[in-house]
């Protein structure tokens, strides 16, 4: 499909804005006008990123539909855009769960409504600008424009400890972020001290394999890993995490844990390993190691959880791992692997926050130990939580297994020892998933519970038609992951070609 010289991607990442702009014009007592503006702009974001997503051709190496435009001159800044299959998954992931996530927010936010939909637009902006920004200060630029929206929206519309989990998680972020700036300058300095010119001194595509100092990769490396390992997050650097999840409201963690922490993800793949390749054969081995501790010690500290978020936001900081792991060992298998799990990742996870949200509209409680029985009072209920806990510990045949499969396939390679510890945690994994679901769903129906009479009701048609997308999209990639494996094998060739890796069999050339 041609779209004609239309500047799509600029479209993609500013309809929200626009959106946003007219929301603060609606009076606000029209909270419902200002909450239907918001999903019908997020749904027009969607249809564009599927508009996209119908005209990308996989075969074609490099970026598409590139945009450029002069921002700043004199320094070789550029607005620039473009995209590749790795961009376009999950742009589609943010538009799609954006759009969920709004449309979940009508029943449970019920104060300052058009506050809250214009920092879920803006946050919108800021997660796609991420994702095609091919300019590292543009990047830097969407990279700090999440921080704010996220920071209100877990402040002003989170929990009793808010304010305590909201300045732990803008500290954290802003400390990696402020090096990684520092880094992007150092790279462009020096780009700019090797040529005699600031042009290109910024853009991706020109610092892409420039062969920079090896103390310059290095240390430039470590603040990208800063960055980068603070919002996946890796062990240790996760702890803000739990905290964050817990107090944020529903849709807040679902954005938070099924987008935001694929920025670390992300970037470690687009600009840490094309920009600094040898440091990043220094930094693989500590960086595999912690992301196994991650893996384990997730599981392990998710089996004792008495919280259902916390016992998921845990779950997140080990199957995190699996992708941190699948991009540090160097194979094609490991990292098609670690981006299958990004994005199964983010649906399935998505939708275990968005049915602890539906429990937690009903009790205002998430103790695990105050639930059980939940199978009599809401089938439907239980039905499509059990369905998200079997694709979350890796059942086959649902896409939270391919991913893995796939990341325990290349680790093999690189070393059985460290295959066989990632193994051991998909023990783990159910475990801590069966244990927790065995205990809210089946059995009599506890005391707590039946003190909530006739409030204890079944699913609403709202909460099932933000469920019902991601339970397709989870059986359709478990089943035909072919359709996600063709869109990132040139960009993962790509990727690994720098590190003398020949591409997995069938990519194209």
């Amino acid at each position: 499909m041609d779209l004609g010289g239309f500047p799509i991607l600029s479209a993609i990442v500013f309809t929200p804005l626009i959106g946003a702009l007219l929301i603060a014009f609606v009076p606000r007592e029209r909270d419902d006008l200002v909450r239907w503006l918001a999903l019908g702009t997020a749904l027009f974001t969607l249809a564009l990123s599927l508009l996209l997503a119908a005209s990308f051709s996989a075969a074609q190496p490099g970026f598409q539909y590139v945009e450029t435009a002069d921002w700043i001159p004199s320094f070789g800044i550029q607005y620039k855009l473009g995209l590749d299959g790795l961009s376009l998954l999950l742009v589609v992931l943010t538009t799609t769960l954006t759009a969920i996530s709004l449309l979940a927010s009508f029943g449970p936010i019920k104060t300052r409504v058009k506050e809250y939909m214009i920092a879920f637009l803006v946050l919108e902006v800021g997660l796609i600008g991420v994702f095609l920004a091919l300019d590292l200060f543009l990047f830097y630029i969407f990279w700090e424009i999440v921080l704010v929206p996220m920071y209100l929206i877990i402040g002003i519309w989170g929990g009793a400890n808010r304010i305590y989990a909201t300045l732990k998680f803008v500290l954290y972020t802003l400390v990696g972020s402020l090096l990684m700036l520092v880094a992007i300058l150092a790279t462009a300095f020096a780009y700019q001290a090797a040529t005699g010119s600031w042009t290109g001194a910024f853009d991706f595509e020109q610092l892409r394999g420039f062969g920079f100092d090896p103390t310059l990769q290095f240390l430039a490396f470590g603040a990208f890993f800063l960055a980068f390992a603070i919002k996946v997050p890796m062990f240790p650097f996760h702890t803000w995490l739990p905290d964050a999840h817990v107090e944020a409201p529903t849709a807040g963690s679902v954005i938070l844990a099924a987008i935001m922490l694929k920025l670390g993800a992300y970037g470690f793949i687009r600009f840490s390993l094309p920009l600094y390749p040898d440091a990043a054969q220094q930094w693989a081995p500590a960086i595999v190691v912690l992301s196994l501790i991650a893996i384990v010690y997730g599981a392990i500290v998710a089996l004792v959880q008495p919280d259902l978020k916390k016992l998921v936001a845990y779950s997140s900081v080990s199957h995190m791992g699996f992708v941190t792991l699948g991009i540090f060992i160097f194979q094609p298998q490991g990292m098609q692997g670690a981006i299958l799990q990004m994005i199964n990742h983010g649906l399935i996870t998505g939708a275990l926050f968005l049915c602890v949200g539906v429990i937690y509209e009903r009790t205002h409680d998430r103790t695990i130990d105050k639930m059980g029985g939940l199978a009599a009072p809401t089938p439907v209920y239980a039905v499509i939580f059990g369905f998200f806990m079997l694709a979350s510990l890796g059942l086959p045949g649902l896409s939270g297994f391919v991913g893995e499969f796939l990341v325990f396939l290349g680790t093999f390679a690189y070393s059985p020892i460290a295959a066989g510890v990632a193994v051991t945690v998909m023990v783990l994994s159910a475990a801590y998933m069966m244990f927790m679901y065995q205990r809210i769903v089946f059995g009599e129906l506890s005391d707590f519970l039946k003190g909530l009479g006739h409030h204890l009701t079944d699913m609403t048609r709202v909460e099932l038609l933000t469920l019902t997308p991601l339970v397709a999209l989870t059986l359709i990639f478990g089943l035909a992951p072919g359709i996600l494996l063709d869109l990132i094998e040139l960009p993962v060739a790509e990727v690994l070609a720098q590190f003398g890796v020949p591409p997995a069999v069938g990519t194209a050339p």
